[in-house]
């Protein structure tokens, strides 16, 4: 089990205060696994403290403008490879079964291949097998890489990050396919009503930014309250 994929599952979640707060922490559970080495872990350091020292409201502007409303940057994992098909659906039964088959279940609104939420699944497990199944997504991760030092978004040193965890290199032709879909932009309004269209609907209160992210601050006091070997569960999974 390594904590690393915590902190990067936090780096990936919307910020909050208590992320800001925990950048020594962060920081510190980066240096004491090693998973990376001296050049990731400056790009990661790096990440850290852009998120620490701006203001709160404007990072967190800046993630959802990247992450909620541009969907070739989806934080889903299956929209890249699926979009909207029934494959999808049978990847997300494939992907619960799996976290059941490991005596957890999502404890979050969010769907199984929310990355956040797998790398926090990925937490739980031997460090070898963790690597292995992030390695699965890689053209995925590759691709979002991409788009996101396209954009020289700081953001690109997670993908960076997770890229060198997974090891290997996802085949060109496999990320060329996911580069060659149309890379949208929140400030294209045409695209953004079109995608409003062909949404369901749902009703639900609004988030008070200034209450931050539940499930962020709850892995931030799991990683605080956990012993060292301890069992590392966040907000999105539990034991069943």
């Amino acid at each position: 089990m390594a904590k690393t994929f915590q902190v990067l599952s936090l780096l990936l979640s919307y910020p909050t205060a208590e992320l800001q707060a925990s950048a020594p922490e962060l920081k510190a559970v980066l240096d004491a696994e090693a998973l990376f080495d001296d050049s990731d872990r400056a790009m990661l350091g790096a990440l850290i403290d852009d998120l620490a020292s701006g203001d709160l409201y404007d990072v967190q502007e800046r993630y959802v403008h990247l992450f909620d409303r541009t969907r070739s940057l989806s934080l889903h994992l299956f929209e890249h490879v699926h979009g909207e098909s029934r494959d999808r659906g049978q990847a997300m039964v494939d992907l619960m079964a799996l976290y059941e088959r490991h005596g957890l279940r999502i404890d979050a609104r969010e769907l199984p291949d929310y990355l956040p939420l797998l790398l926090e699944f990925l937490s739980t497990l031997p460090t070898d097998e963790a690597r292995a199944l992030l390695a699965e997504p890689l053209h995925v991760l590759t691709a979002l890489r991409e788009r996101l030092r396209k954009r020289k978004s700081i953001y690109a040193s997670a993908l960076y990050a997770l890229e060198a965890l997974a090891g290997g290199k996802a085949e060109r032709a496999d990320v060329e396919a996911l580069l060659a879909e149309p890379d949208d932009t929140p400030d294209d309004l045409e695209a953004l009503d079109r995608e409003w269209e062909a949404a369901a609907v749902e009703f639900a209160a609004a988030p008070d930014p200034s209450q931050g992210c539940a499930q962020a601050n709850e892995i931030l006091n799991q990683m605080a309250a956990a012993p060292e070997h301890g069992e590392p569960l966040g907000p999105h999974v539990r034991a069943s």
